[in-house]
């Protein structure tokens, strides 16, 4: 039970270490972006570039803008003209006024007024992106519907003349500005008329026909309109072009044309009233003539009769009320056409008329009580005076129509007029840019974490160890010349830069071969190898014989990479000495700087490797080595790929094999170790290159840089 709970917590941490091992810190996250900062840096510079670019392709947009005002309370024009001012001034919210600039029904008008429909687009991308574009405005241009969607273009020939090429390049016409032009077409008639050129002699300009529909919503996309504030009345537009003086003219194309048809709007409903009004009149005057004659005749045939002042008094008040139910019906017939029966306003009138019917059922009562003669008499007055009250109002609201619809009257005004701006709005050019190189580095994040992510292999030394039961001897951190290249064979960072945080790294593989392996006193022949390519274990190879030089070891230096027979130090190398063709003292080369290391090249004569190998010609030579050297360090290639190393391991006493750091998976570093072992039971250890810093190495804190020696010169030491 107990030796079940250990390995319960055993495998707890494993499991814990594997999570702190993928974990990343942001400490680790920013080291890694660091590592990758000349790629971030080719992304931000891309992206300037790019950023840089497409704000010179956008073409120049300039803006315009007007103000207008809309009375939404009635102007000064209503206020004189007293109830019927009223009754015309209906109130117009901002947002409805809105809806009705933007409505086709004013745009269609502007798109007709402006040519809209037409356009004349430059042809260029030189042009284009040093601004250099010029211009040609149409009045008008007709293309045969047959042929409407090829390519039509202009070239410019002078400043006043022009030719119109088909989509065949042909030149149908030769036009000048200021006249209308026509030919022949597709059994139709193309006519173009062209009001201004400015362009230099050559340029290209596409020629286009659109639809009125699709013009207008062309230009209500780029229409802005909107109320500033709130309820202020106070309505701006604002619109962009490609030429300032074409945005200034169609902005205050739309202002007029809105405020006529405002105007005209308010005159039509005078109309409609005025029309109404003039029908009703002959029907109310016959009315009042009627009541006059009756009343003409009542007294002249009962004589005359004296009306007391209580009989005045209440003939008055029910002739007021009678005038003010006429007035009231008038309001509730102007609402009814605004609004339902439901409204509130609707409601208050019927109330109001209510309350006066009221009144008015009251005093008839009353009028019961006097004699028969005198209530005949104010009845029949009562009659003409109303008969005479709604004559009298109704002739003097007709004139005030006819003021109306004569004047232009209007709840709109034009504020500020809209003016050509020199100064372009768009493209914001540092916007872009700025946006760019931020969209760029941040493709250029993504991308270093994803290679990341791709990487996903081990990075841990101590689960290596406890997973294969073999040791790191050492962390060589990330360098730009320690990969596969052969390249590397021409310069040694040990001597170069001996410093160098890679440099104490391969320096503390010698040690750690030196006091890890002291049991076999037999460690003289050492082979490195790698799983794949790209590890950097020629890098490790060579340097480690250099270091070995340096402390004064007689090292030998064997590329036995006979698959890529290369030469660059010598014109022979080992398959010579192999098959015979040269003696090693022929083929050896003895190194500059390190009088103590010798390198013998694969050679340039390319063969079956494993042929050679098979044999004893390499372990025969390696024997006749032995007393000569101390150290003999062969370079092998990745046995992942071939069987090569499979027929030296056996000849060495010790193997190193170079891990990339984060490349290999645990099981790819198991079966390697497990392969090489078929072959040679001889010590192994591995090498982890190309190790990101990290919190934690030893190399993280620069190798003791703060610390005397190592973070000075050799000049300054001295």
């Amino acid at each position: 039970m107990i030796e079940k709970e250990e390995n319960k917590i055993v495998s707890q941490a494993i499991i814990q270490n594997s999570q702190n091992a993928n974990t990343i810190t942001l400490l680790e996250a920013l080291e890694i972006l660091w590592s990758r900062k000349f790629l971030l840096l080719l992304f931000l510079i891309l992206g300037a570039a790019i950023g840089f670019g497409i704000s010179n392709w956008l073409r120049p947009q300039y803006t315009s803008d007007i103000l207008l005002q809309i009375d939404v309370k009635g102007g000064k024009t209503g206020k004189a003209m007293g109830e019927m001012g009223a009754l015309l001034d209906v109130a117009s919210p901002a947002d409805a006024e809105i809806e009705l600039i933007k409505s086709r029904m004013v745009l269609s008008y502007v798109v007709d007024a402006e040519r809209m429909c037409f356009s004349a687009t430059p042809i260029g991308a030189a042009d284009r992106f040093t601004h250099k574009e010029g211009r040609m405005d149409l009045d008008s241009l007709y293309i045969p519907e047959m042929v409407r969607e090829e390519t039509w273009r202009a070239r410019v020939i002078s400043i006043d003349s022009f030719e119109v090429l088909t989509e065949n390049d042909e030149v149908l016409l030769k036009g000048k500005v200021g006249e209308m032009e026509r030919a022949g077409y597709a059994g139709d008639t193309l006519n173009i008329h062209v009001s201004k050129i400015l362009a230099l002699p050559g340029q290209m300009f596409t020629l286009s026909q659109a639809t009125e529909l699709a013009t207008i919503d062309e230009l209500k996309k780029n229409l802005n309109v909107s109320e500033k504030g709130k309820q202020t009345g106070i309505i701006e537009a604002n619109f962009n072009h490609r030429y300032p003086d074409r945005a200034a003219s169609i902005l205050n194309t739309i202002a007029k044309t809105y405020l006529r048809q405002n105007v005209e709007m308010r005159s039509a409903e005078a109309e409609k009233t005025l029309e109404f009004l003039e029908k009703q009149l002959p029907g109310v005057k016959s009315k009042l003539d009627s009541a006059e004659k009756i009343l003409a005749d009542y007294r002249y045939s009962i004589g005359s009769v004296d009306m007391t002042g209580e009989t005045q008094a209440h003939l008055q008040k029910e002739a007021d009320i009678q005038k003010q139910l006429l007035e009231l019906e008038q309001q509730r017939q102007a609402a009814t056409r605004l609004f339902k029966e439901e409204h509130p306003s609707i409601q208050t009138i019927v109330k109001q008329q209510n309350r006066l019917k009221s009144e008015l059922s009251k005093l008839k009562k009353n009028a019961e009580k006097m004699p028969l003669t005198q209530q005949e008499v104010a009845r029949l007055k009562e009659d003409v005076a109303v008969n005479n009250e709604v004559y009298t109002e109704m002739l003097n609201k007709i004139q005030q129509l006819r003021v109306v619809r004569a004047g232009e009257v209007g709840n709109v005004r034009i504020v500020d007029f809209a003016r050509a701006n020199t100064l372009p709005s768009k493209p914001k050019k540092l916007n872009i840019i700025i946006c760019s190189v931020a969209a760029s580095f941040m493709i250029g994040v993504l991308l270093v974490f994803l290679l990341r992510m791709m990487q996903n292999g081990v990075r841990s030394s101590s689960e290596i160890e406890r997973e294969t039961n073999t040791s790191v001897l050492a962390k060589i951190p990330q360098n730009h010349d320690s990969g596969s290249s052969r390249k590397s064979h021409r310069r040694f960072i040990v001597q170069d830069d001996p410093n160098n945080t890679v440099s104490e790294s391969i320096r503390s593989v010698l040690t750690a071969i030196d006091f890890s392996y002291t049991e076999n006193s037999d460690h003289q022949v050492i082979m490195i190898t790698g799983i794949v390519p790209g590890v950097g274990k020629s890098f490790v190879s060579t340097n480690l014989a250099a270091a070995y030089g340096l402390v004064g070891k007689k090292v030998l230096y064997i590329d036995a990479d006979m698959r890529k027979a290369t030469c660059r130090f010598t014109n022979v190398g080992l398959t010579d000495v192999l098959l015979g063709k040269k003696t090693f003292e022929e083929a050896v080369f003895k190194t500059c700087g390190i009088e103590s290391l010798d390198l013998l090249e694969s050679g340039k004569y390319k063969t079956v490797a494993f042929e050679i190998l098979r044999g004893d010609r390499f372990k025969n030579l390696i024997e006749e080595l032995r007393p000569h050297y101390d150290k003999i360090i062969i370079d092998t290639p990745p046995f992942s790929l071939v069987a090569d190393t499979y027929m030296i391991c056996p000849l060495a006493d010790v193997t190193l094999i170079v891990l990339h750091y984060g490349r290999h998976s645990m099981e790819a570093i198991q079966e390697a170790l497990q392969n090489l072992n078929r072959y040679s039971s001889k010590p192994k250890a591995f090498i982890m290159n190309h190790c990101e810093h990290r919190s934690g190495y030893g190399y993280g804190y620069g190798y003791y840089g703060q610390y005397g020696y190592y973070g000075k010169s050799k000049k300054d030491k001295s």
